[in-house]
């Protein structure tokens, strides 16, 4: 199914998707964005009117997703591949489009929103180059062997790291001043002259979570119409994970501005842990389900929203021992975050996995739901098979 908002950059249905203990990050200063003297001064011209027309913008650290390794299914305990013979990396072997793997800008701590007022000349530019890079992800995917041998799955592969995220730090004011600019398709173009096309690019990296209830029940949220992307829209709760949060946990009071690589480097295993926790506390916050009735989150792959310039996130299967009636009882009384959505919204697992564009529900969901519906049916993370597979490991 072909959808030109969305596509997916990985999955994991080789195993039916990844647990905490299967995921690891690499941290490095390598993998932040690449600057110059006149792209800051733009930057900073841009934050500076924004906040002059919306003060309550707020200016956060978000983790850069660069690249990534996934292990071979059949051989998961062998290294992972390189980003320059890889054809499944995000890399300018496997370019992702105007803007890239940029996730849905934050503007107060995991809020998930998007600059309103873009251009219409700057929309025109990136919906051309996202054309072409979609085309570039088909041809990449189709080479990729990333969900083949499904069957391959034992007891070393459950406890072995089988996906590396190399990651950097990025913020919310450079996810403006690039993937927002008026000049991204010029970044683009300087980017590839360095040898990859998104290198100037800020490209936050977000989560968003499939919330199964225990009657079997996929909760979705119809967003509000005074946030500043997808107002009306039918969402999967999902923000970021925090770069400060894993300061804070590690005893390290800092500000925004203070987080560093080099901090970060000190506990990958905390990163990571920030990741996975970090949907679960969206659904709280979002939802209102207390994070005792949620089991452990399973990641599913990274999708790209082609609409807010190919931004990632990544997607995870979060099953709740609630049944759909006690959740909606609980949304009704409202969350953290309950000015975000007006109204919460239940589709059955198997109405989840026959959605498809020509299903009326798919055009009143927003891109950041279309691409967890697909990596979904793809992954199928709560098959009984798996199940059973981690209940013993």
């Amino acid at each position: 199914m072909m959808d030109p908002e969305v596509s997916v950059l990985l999955d994991a249905a080789a195993w039916r998707g990844l647990l905490q203990s299967q995921v690891q990050v690499e941290l490095s200063e390598r993998y932040n964005r690449q600057t110059d003297v006149a792209l800051e001064r733009h930057i900073e011209e841009m934050w500076t009117e924004r906040v002059s027309k919306e003060s309550w913008l707020f200016n956060g650290a978000k983790f850069r997703l660069h690249s990534f390794q996934l292990a071979s299914p059949m051989n998961p305990s062998s290294s992972s591949v390189s980003p320059q013979n890889s054809r499944c990396t995000l890399s300018s072997h496997a370019p992702v489009l105007d803007g890239a793997e940029d996730q849905e800008g934050k503007l107060d701590n995991r809020q998930r929103e998007t600059p309103p007022n873009k251009s219409v000349n700057q929309t025109e530019n990136v919906d051309s180059v996202t054309q072409q890079t979609a085309s570039a992800l088909r041809q990449v995917s189709s080479t990729c062997d990333c969900r083949a041998s499904k069957d391959k799955n034992t007891d070393d592969q459950e406890a072995t790291a089988l996906l590396t995220l190399r990651l950097g730090l990025t913020c919310y004011k450079d996810y403006l001043g690039t993937n927002w600019s008026c000049r991204v398709a010029e970044l683009r173009r300087r980017g590839e002259e360095l040898g990859d096309p998104l290198a100037l690019l800020a490209q936050p990296l977000g989560v968003g979570g499939v919330l199964c209830t225990g009657d079997g029940q996929v909760v979705l949220i119809r967003r509000s119409q005074k946030v500043a992307e997808a107002g009306g829209q039918l969402d999967i709760p999902g923000g970021h994970p925090e770069p400060k949060l894993v300061c804070e946990r590690l005893g390290q009071a800092v500000s925004e501005e203070q987080v560093s690589v080099e901090a970060l480097q000190q506990r990958p295993d905390a990163v990571v842990a920030e990741l996975f926790s970090s949907v679960c506390a969206e659904i709280r916050d979002e939802v209102n389900v207390p994070l005792s009735f949620l089991g452990e989150p399973v990641l599913m792959g990274v999708a790209l929203n082609h609409t807010s310039a190919g931004r990632p996130s990544a997607e995870f299967y979060v099953s709740c021992s609630l049944t759909s009636d006690e959740v909606k009882k609980l949304y009704w009384e409202g969350g953290a975050e309950a000015q975000e959505s007006t109204d919460i919204v239940f589709i059955s697992r198997t109405e989840l996995l026959q959605l498809d564009s020509s299903s009326a529900l798919w055009s009143e969901l927003c891109p950041s739901a279309k691409g967890a519906v697909l990596l979904y049916q793809s992954v199928k993370p709560d098959a009984e098979r798996n199940q059973s597979k981690r209940s013993d490991a």
